[in-house]
This record gives structure tokens, C-alpha cells and sequence, in this order.
């Protein structure tokens, strides 16, 4: 991850966030899901910075930014810091762009906490009940056993579940950047505690409520996403009035790294 670096630091709610802004001009937040973090975003972001002042972060407990034990890095803490620090970039009304946990960050920024964008477009995003796969739900009510895995079993663990958010495989350069945060003491405590604390209520809390969004939505889908089934695509457009749809063939859930040229075409034309 050398050539990703976020040197820019804000001491939110639930631990030091690491940021970065690439170019100048209209403002666009991308939000990145789990577990993954802003490095998912590096093509796309350099790519709307030719125009635009691109905000890149990593959640609390994710990347580049803070971990640590008992650290409150829930569906609910993550809106309440995003909340923060779209106060502390002292941003009115952005274009923001969300992908998988990131997408129900910001809702529920929008929803819960009155944070306002001029477009939100949400990409594969966690945001319709019920979502995490069997092997999610298996490690979250059994955290504290998978954290104590041998750090080779738990490095296998983390390659593999990774892998799968891709449809084509990922390069392996990108796949070591995107498991290397979750590795050692500090980042396999990290992993399951994130895993664990993905409580399905936080999106229960604001899912009956997206009739009420009143700015233009795009939602972008991996047509093959094993992740999040397609449906969901459809099901969530359909809840958001005059919401647009978009399914991106031949890539996962990991849009992002299977088809990043189409993703940001599809970006810039709703942008």
C-alpha cells in the first residue's frame, strides 16, 4: 500500500480516523465497506480528483486508522463519526459515493443524524435486511474462539474470505494490500471485533425510512456478487424514490477492483 497514503488525522468518537483529500474542486466523500478501506478506492478516486476534490478516509478500526480493544466500532458509531467528520471538513451538502458497510454508514448519517449530500450513490451497499453470509454470522457469535486461531490459519481465513468478494479473482498485490491491516495481534482483534459487533438492528433502525430520501440516488450492483445477491439491487431501487440502477456485468461484490472503468464511468455520469 505504498503508493496509498492517508496522512491526515481526526480524533473522532471512537478513535483517531486517518484521511487523505486528492484534487481540488466540487467535493466527493467515498465511503468504503468491510473488510476492506479506502485502498479500494484508489483508481476511482484518482480518477475523480482530475475534477474534483476526492475525500478518502478509513473507518475507525479498518486500514490505516486507529484499532484497539474495546474499541465501539459499530454500524452505529461509524455513522455517528462520519457525522463528525463531515463536520470537521466543513463540507455542505457533498456528493458521497458508498460501497457495502459504508453505504449503511451513510444513510444512516443522512437518516439519523440530518447530514445532508447533494447526490449519494451507493454501491453494493449493506443496507436490506437480512444480510451476512453464513461464514459472517459463524465468526460473529464466535469471535473470541477465531481470535485465538494460529496467525498462519488466520491469515488463510482472511486471503480466502477476501477473494470471494471478487468474480474474476483479485491480482495478488492487491489482495495482500487489502489483508495486510487484519494481520498481526493488534489487526486479527481488529477482524473478528469488527465482525462481531455487525449487528443487522443498525439497518433495521433506518431500512423502513429510505422512502424518505429526497435527493438523487444511484444504486450500482456487481451482477454477480456472492456477497449480496443481485436482487437486493433491485429491491433497494425500488424503495428509493426515483432511485437509478445500475448492474456492472462480469464483477462482485468488490466492484471497485473487478470493473473499476465501468464503475467510474457510471460514477461520472451521475455525478
Amino acid at each position: 500500500m505504498a503508493d496509498w497514503k492517508l496522512d491526515r488525522t481526526f480524533a473522532s468518537s471512537s478513535g483517531d480516523v486517518r484521511w487523505n483529500v486528492l484534487g481540488e474542486g466540487e467535493p466527493v466523500v467515498l465511503c468504503h465497506g468491510t473488510p476492506f478501506s479506502s485502498y479500494v478506492w484508489r483508481a476511482i478516486g484518482r480518477a475523480l480528483a482530475v475534477e474534483r476534490s476526492v475525500y478518502v478516509w478509513d473507518m475507525p478500526g479498518y486500514g490505516a486508522s486507529q484499532m484497539s480493544d474495546g474499541q465501539d466500532v459499530s454500524l452505529a458509531a461509524q455513522g455517528r463519526v462520519f457525522a463528525e467528520l463531515m463536520e470537521h471538513w466543513g463540507l455542505n451538502e457533498p456528493l458521497v459515493v458508498a460501497h457495502d458497510f459504508g453505504g449503511a454508514v451513510a444513510l444512516r448519517a443522512h437518516l439519523l443524524h440530518g447530514v445532508r449530500y447533494r447526490k449519494l450513490a451507493l454501491v453494493d451497499p449493506v443496507a436490506l435486511a437480512p444480510w451476512g453470509s453464513p461464514f459472517f454470522r459463524l465468526v460473529g457469535a464466535n469471535s473470541e474462539v477465531f481470535e485465538q486461531l494460529p496467525p498462519a490459519l488466520h491469515r488463510a481465513l482472511v486471503r480466502e474470505y477476501v477473494t470471494s468478494a471478487s468474480h474474476p479473482g483479485l491480482h495478488p498485490a492487491t489482495l495482500e494490500a487489502l489483508v495486510a491491516p487484519w494481520l498481526g495481534e493488534q489487526g486479527q482483534a481488529a477482524f473478528y471485533r469488527q465482525i462481531a459487533q455487525a449487528d443487522q438492528r443498525y439497518t433495521d433502525e433506518v431500512q423502513g425510512r429510505y422512502g424518505e430520501l429526497d435527493l438523487p440516488v444511484l444504486v450500482c450492483w456487481g451482477a454477480d456478487d456472492t456477497w449480496i445477491p443481485v436482487e437486493k439491487a433491485h429491491e433497494l431501487a425500488d424503495a428509493v424514490p426515483g432511485a437509478q440502477l445500475r448492474l456492472i456485468e462480469g464483477s462482485g461484490h468488490l466492484v471497485q477492483e473487478d470493473a473499476p472503468a465501468q464503475l467510474t464511468a457510471a460514477l461520472l455520469g451521475f455525478l
